[in-house]
């Protein structure tokens, strides 16, 4: 429900369902796109096409610094950045957070500092994970982002996949007033599921959720 906004049931079902399939798009992004590039690049080069790898190849040749701590740099300097315009007056702050970010990005390019590529990365990674509807989700995403990147820089895929299921095995074990957090998917209720991944239309929505409500239908929606 964190991924759930208001103006989803002000439109019509179906670009709804698009518009909220595309926030769980940028989660994914926002989350492990830089960690799935650090281990891309360390340790599994065989998963990248081989023009693009010369093509990665040949922008690290004057670069004097590991994937990860390019990245790592870019990352923190985004954030500071982003801080810096939540703190700034609002007609301003925007302003400061794009444009300081195209010139340190267009800077350090042309520095060798980092490559294109990693900017590319970072500036995806960081709009992406600006789509989630709550402030404090988009938070925790920030967080784990850095550490699924630790991870990846020393155990490479493997090591993503193994902390991505205990992250999921460890929210489907959380519950909030008796409500398991990962509800209507851990547990998987299939009478629950008209908005869930997907806003089926309104006539589909009669039922409250199972596990909040004892009370079976929803007042009567023209």
């Amino acid at each position: 429900m964190f991924f759930h906004a208001v103006e989803d049931y002000y439109q019509r079902y179906d670009i709804s369902s698009l518009i909220r399939l595309l926030r769980f798009m940028c989660l994914a992004i926002s989350l492990l796109g830089p960690g799935l590039f650090v281990a891309a690049l360390n340790f599994h080069q065989e998963m990248i096409p081989t023009p693009l790898l010369i093509n990665l190849a040949s922008q690290r040749e004057n670069v004097p610094f590991p994937t990860f701590i390019e990245i790592l740099l870019l990352e923190v300097t985004f954030e500071i950045i982003r801080e810096a315009g939540v703190r700034m007056p609002s007609p301003i702050g925007q302003t400061v957070s794009i444009i300081g970010g195209l010139v340190i990005g267009q800077a350090a390019v042309q520095a060798g500092i980092v490559t294109p590529a990693i900017v590319i990365a970072v500036s995806l990674t960081g709009i992406s994970s600006l789509a989630t509807p709550a402030f404090n989700m988009a938070l925790s995403v920030r967080i784990l982002r850095f550490v699924i990147m630790f991870i990846a820089a020393f155990m490479g895929l493997y090591g993503v996949c193994v902390f991505s299921f205990i992250m999921i095995a460890h929210m489907c074990s959380l519950s909030s007033l008796g409500v398991p957090y990962m509800s209507p998917m851990g547990p998987f209720i299939a009478q629950n599921q008209h908005d869930a991944f997907f806003r089926l239309p309104f006539q589909f929505m009669k039922t409250r959720p199972r596990l909040i409500s004892q009370k079976k239908h929803n007042k009567r929606i023209r």
